[in-house]
């Protein structure tokens, strides 16, 4: 999986990694917030962005995405379980890198694109579930930037 930082070009899952590492330990006074959200958008095919964001509360953000095409999905219920399924599978393979490297205090806010308005309100219960059982905070729009802003912007 080819991840692309504006600030630090094409990178591997593992490089992000060791990119987010250096990135807090320049500043260990600061908080944190690690964050993964999905978005999509139907066209001819469906791109689906996940973007990776490292928060430094207060004074601003490093992120990292990746895009990733696919057949075209008509249903809403299909995409948002999916990017859900997308964000999932990097926040476990990230938190396990992270991990790796000692850092169990970085915790991961899985972002996702559903909310109270539209058509993926009655999809919300069932989404936030399978984030929550698997061990991740959920946060839904409109505190959703990591999907609802982030990957949002890639998908276009």
């Amino acid at each position: 999986m080819i991840f692309f930082s504006p600030s630090r070009g094409r990178m591997t899952l593992e490089q992000v990694g060791e990119d987010i590492l250096d990135y807090v330990s320049e500043d260990t006074s600061l908080p944190y917030k690690l964050i993964v959200g999905s978005d999509s958008q139907l066209r001819e095919a469906t791109c689906f962005v996940t973007a990776i964001i490292i928060h430094r509360i207060g004074k601003g953000a490093r992120y990292y995405y990746t895009k990733k095409h696919m057949q075209k999905m008509g249903s809403v219920r299909q995409r948002i379980f999916y990017e859900a399924s997308l964000s999932l599978s990097t926040a476990d393979r990230l938190v396990h890198l992270l991990h790796q490297h000692g850092r169990d205090d970085l915790e991961v806010e899985i972002h996702l694109d559903v909310g109270l308005r539209g058509d993926t309100r009655d999809l919300i219960k069932d989404i936030i579930g399978m984030i929550v059982g698997s061990g991740f905070d959920a946060k839904i729009k409109p505190e959703a930037c990591g999907a609802s802003k982030v990957a949002d912007k890639y998908t276009k």
